[in-house]
């Protein structure tokens, strides 16, 4: 009896310390999710693919959007695949999502999301970092808000518009097949810079700002 009440402690004890620390792999996972429902819910707020190609799912104890278009999943998939290899090996420094005029090659939104990593922990990948899930998910919830919320004060886009995903990396890593060296694609003449709250697993920090073009 007196052997049962100690392995009950000692589990108790190591299911705190889990919930209270996070991983270089667990945090990967988490920011690199984050983008997909992030991305997802930029294209559907500000029009770019149209409404009904896109389903209410529920993540982050918030409604979210996914679309259901097999390219633009693929394309996403795709993108994500590549940046949960730069998220793990500590060596991506921001994503941005930019939205084009599709008829004038216009710049004309750009969602910038700096990622600062914690290398110190690059060589030790087994490392937890102290962390609380409730406080990673109120922050990832509060930017999922902002993003919807950012209908309010973003101007409606009156073209169409196509869009690209840049991922800014380390000096010295390779470009992978597939991926291609471009320009930052700043947006210019009269634009407007809002930064948004961002959030952190302690591994990994997000910080979002929204450049656009004013009519």
């Amino acid at each position: 009896k007196q052997w049962y009440q100690r392995r009950v402690r000692v589990s108790r004890m190591a299911a705190t310390q889990q919930e209270s620390t996070i991983s270089l792999k667990g945090s990967t996972q988490m920011v690199s999710e984050f983008f997909y429902y992030a991305v997802n819910s930029i294209l559907f707020q500000r029009g770019v693919y149209p409404s009904d190609s896109f389903d209410f799912k529920t993540k982050y104890n918030l409604k979210v959007m996914e679309t259901t278009d097999e390219r633009l999943k693929n394309y996403l998939d795709q993108c994500l695949d590549q940046l949960r290899g730069w998220l793990n090996n500590l060596t991506v420094q921001k994503l941005v999502l930019v939205m084009q005029d599709l008829e004038t090659k216009e710049n004309i939104e750009r969602w910038s999301f700096d990622i600062a990593c914690d290398k110190s922990i690059r060589n030790c990948p087994d490392l937890t970092k102290p962390a609380e899930l409730k406080t990673i998910q109120k922050g990832i919830q509060d930017v999922i808000r902002q993003i919807v919320s950012s209908v309010t004060f973003l101007p409606i886009l009156e073209s169409s518009c196509s869009f690209d995903i840049l991922v800014y990396t380390d000096h010295d890593v390779t470009i992978p097949v597939g991926w291609d060296e471009t320009t930052a694609k700043i947006v210019v003449g009269g634009s407007e810079n809002v930064q948004l709250k961002g959030f952190s697993t302690s591994v990994h920090t997000v910080t979002p700002t929204i450049s656009y073009k004013m009519p």
